[in-house]
């Protein structure tokens, strides 16, 4: 095939434990991702020729990148690691946000390439490529990023060692308000202080908020979803790394949120609201929280974004 044959695709942020399910359930935003190009060249192997948007930080290295990892193990798996293409990434989202953008990246470089060698596997078929890619940037692996991100909508990981993974259709008129305020945290570091045991009583409490969330999200009931938004485990010991954490969250509460916790390892938080209005509201009084801190912050509304990882260009082979 031609190299003037280009293909461009948007990997999205996720929101992943979604309070209650801690590295087994996330979800999709339509915006911020990261986007990758790839396009077939002369010279075999896989190149990284450009990162943008890194302030210089990652590697062009494939195999010390995450899009470059999920690339090459595709390629390996099959067969076809001498084949010439170029890649190019471009970072759009922060780093150690919590809204995974190693997931991001791993996820748009694995699902590129596979489009530009003509699909031979499915989207979810490259579940374990793109998770090797984010395991290669953090040393976990969870797919509470990696399977929304591919497979969109809201995704429940059964069993993350086997990726046994299910889709949730995400009820009609549910919102999420997304703030990510201007610190970084890293996930090691967020990982770190969590407890090594949970007493009994605290994971009964999250399983039984877990399985009502499910349920709420399946039966589309929003006075479910509200009552089972809970974390007993995570939230109580990383909010000391957010700043005013739980001012936020009063007064996202107060503005009509359904629910209020960290996204990923933070320090990005969200709330689940029900319709459009109410996540504006709610996005409104969690940035005016952080912007009195004072902290800088990006926010994002968004329904649950249903496509996760897509083609936004193709140039045809001449």
């Amino acid at each position: 095939m031609s190299s003037s044959h280009e293909i461009r695709v948007f990997a999205p942020a996720t929101v992943a434990n979604v309070a209650c399910g801690y590295d087994v359930l996330g979800f999709a935003i339509d915006a911020p991702g990261d986007e990758v190009v790839v396009r077939f060249c002369d010279k075999p192997g896989l190149h990284i020729t450009k990162i943008t948007g890194d302030n210089g930080k990652l590697p062009k290295n494939p195999a010390q990148n995450t899009a470059g990892v999920a690339a090459l193990d595709l390629l390996k798996h099959l067969g076809m690691t001498d084949r010439g293409i170029e890649m190019e990434i471009h970072k759009k989202m922060p780093f150690g946000s919590g809204l995974g953008s190693s997931a991001a990246s791993a996820v748009a470089g694995a699902y590129a390439v596979n489009k530009l060698i003509g699909e031979p596997l499915s989207k979810k078929q490259l579940l374990p490529f793109a998770m090797a890619g984010e395991a290669s940037a953090d040393g976990a692996w969870h797919a509470d990023n990696v399977g929304p991100c591919l497979l969109g909508g809201i995704v429940f990981i059964r069993s993350n060692d086997e990726l046994d993974v299910a889709q949730i259709a995400p009820p009609k008129n549910l919102w999420a308000a997304v703030v990510h305020p201007d610190i970084e945290i890293l996930t090691k570091v967020a990982r770190e202080i969590l407890p090594k045991e949970i007493p009994l009583e605290n994971a009964t409490q999250q399983i039984g908020n877990l399985g009502g969330l499910l349920c709420g999200l399946i039966q589309e009931d929003y006075g479910l979803i509200a009552r089972s938004i809970h974390d007993v485990i995570a939230e109580p010991r990383r909010q000391k790394l957010i700043p005013d954490f739980y001012k936020a969250k009063r007064a996202a509460m107060g503005a009509g949120a359904l629910g209020f916790s960290i996204s990923g390892a933070g320090p990005s938080v969200f709330a689940l609201c029900e319709g459009k209005e109410s996540a504006r509201k709610v996005v409104d009084a969690i940035s005016k929280v952080f912007s009195a801190v004072p902290l800088g912050n990006q926010c994002y509304i968004s329904k649950i974004n249903p496509h996760g990882v897509h083609v936004i260009s193709e140039t045809p082979a001449q």
